[in-house]
């Protein structure tokens, strides 16, 4: 059962070793593309292809804003969701891709869930036992993948409500919608918004019924808002008051996935939180933040009283912490939060990660790292406590994204979700004396 954040999270003092072992490390093709999973050969090359780019390069340009869908070819709605459902062909079971079948159009897709794909009767039968336990989740991740669209557009998130709890009373998502005032009229007007009704004349799906349509559109309202409110979820459970002072909260290892088209009022729902805060900085910080309006040096002076003032900086944190943090270029920060850090994965990763997780450990810094599921959990613990890092706590997060994640080339596994859990984390493990040391450790 999840916990509510008010509750006291378990400890991970123990020093014991974890039973469950790291992840795989992931795979990286010769194109830089990372995925979960090493036995679909060449799916970085098509996605590649299907998007019309040539290089690593290229696809880089795109998400950094430098190239428009234009540039690749991707000239209509229909083209472009076209091409991104081919992305995802490949046959479930023998793993086949489209140019290795003898005819390319010979993939089908499964009716049920509208997301995985065979190259035949004989394989889909095969698949079929492992398929069924996933299916019905598996509906909902194409779903979401298609109305995911209507971030970029603007449709969402709708507009929110001041929160009439306060922030400690808010347990998770039920409170926080249960805030929401004519939320059935908000959620109305994105259906029938203009971009809704183009997605589902270009989408090559028939539209689902309403009722999966809003349960879709809640879903990607709580992986929106999940990030600002882990963050107040992070300052709550280190007793940091927003309303006696301004506060700066780094985020460390930021990536596309955190700064792709985010918006200077993506992280307002702070200041619903936490209402008369006293200001605000939120620093992405990391070598794959792309550009746009956050792409802004950090403020050399307090956040401005009663806003969330967004900044970042593309580079490793340690060189931002000697070069901006240690010559007063940017505020020493309150709070530390790494979503996903994925410094398990494997040693190369956990070797770029080092430096930094040491900086947090020896400056004494309040860390709050979140991770995708339970396995993940068990093998950043494990790292952690190597590192002889103080683990004040980790539990579920109550404001865990409700929007399931397949795994990219193996759909049939149990779905992830961003920030799932959370690690906190704040400076080193205190040596213990022979007396306080229990025999069976």
């Amino acid at each position: 059962a999840q916990p509510n954040a008010g509750t006291a999270p378990k400890t991970g003092r123990s020093k014991k070793a974890l039973e469950e072992p790291a992840a795989r490390a992931p795979d990286v093709d010769s194109l830089g593309f990372q995925a979960m999973d090493r036995n679909v050969p060449g799916l970085s090359h098509v996605i590649l292809q299907k998007l019309n780019m040539k290089s690593y390069e290229d696809y880089k340009s795109a998400l950094d804003g430098r190239k428009s869908g234009s540039d690749f070819g991707i000239r209509t709605y229909f083209d472009m969701f076209q091409k991104m459902e081919d992305t995802f062909k490949f046959c479930v079971e023998c793993k086949k891709l489209p140019d290795a079948l003898p005819d390319p159009k010979s993939l089908r897709r499964c009716k049920r869930c509208q997301n995985v794909y065979y190259c035949g009767v004989a394989c889909q039968r095969a698949n079929w036992p492992m398929h069924k336990k996933f299916c019905k989740k598996l509906k909902l991740v194409a779903l979401d993948r298609l109305v995911e669209w209507l971030i970029f557009t603007g449709d969402i998130p709708f507009p929110t409500d001041a929160w009439t709890k306060p922030a400690w009373d808010v347990k998770g998502w039920e409170d926080w919608f249960s805030m929401q005032e004519q939320l059935e009229e908000k959620l109305g007007a994105i259906m029938a918004g203009r971009y809704m009704t183009l997605l589902w004349a270009n989408a090559g799906k028939p539209r689902p019924e309403d009722t999966e349509l809003r349960e879709s559109i809640r879903r990607l309202v709580t992986d929106f808002h999940s990030r600002p409110l882990t963050i107040g979820l992070g300052l709550r459970l280190f007793g940091i008051d927003p309303l006696t002072r301004p506060l700066t909260v780094h985020v460390v290892g930021a990536s596309h996935v955190e700064t792709l088209n985010t918006r200077l009022t993506d992280y307002d729902e702070l200041t619903r939180m936490f209402p008369g805060h006293q200001g605000m900085e939120v620093v992405m910080v990391g070598v794959d933040v792309v550009d746009g309006p956050i792409m802004r040096p950090p403020l050399t002076t307090l956040a401005p009283r009663g806003r969330i003032y967004l900044s970042s900086y593309k580079g490793l944190y340690h060189d931002f912490w000697e070069s901006h943090v240690e010559t007063k270029l940017a505020a020493r920060p309150d709070l530390v939060v790494g979503f996903h850090p994925g410094f398990h994965a494997c040693p190369d990763l956990l070797a770029g990660w080092l430096p930094t997780l040491l900086l947090l450990r020896d400056y004494g810094l309040p860390v709050l790292f979140t991770v995708y599921s339970e396995q993940e959990l068990k093998a950043s613990l494990q790292i952690l406590v190597e590192l002889e890092t103080h683990i004040v706590g980790y539990a579920s997060n109550p404001f865990a994204s409700l929007r399931p994640e397949q795994v990219y080339s193996s759909p049939n596994k149990p779905p992830v979700y961003c920030s799932s859990h959370y690690i906190a984390l704040l400076g080193a493990e205190a040596a213990l004396g022979p007396e306080e040391l229990d025999d069976d450790d």
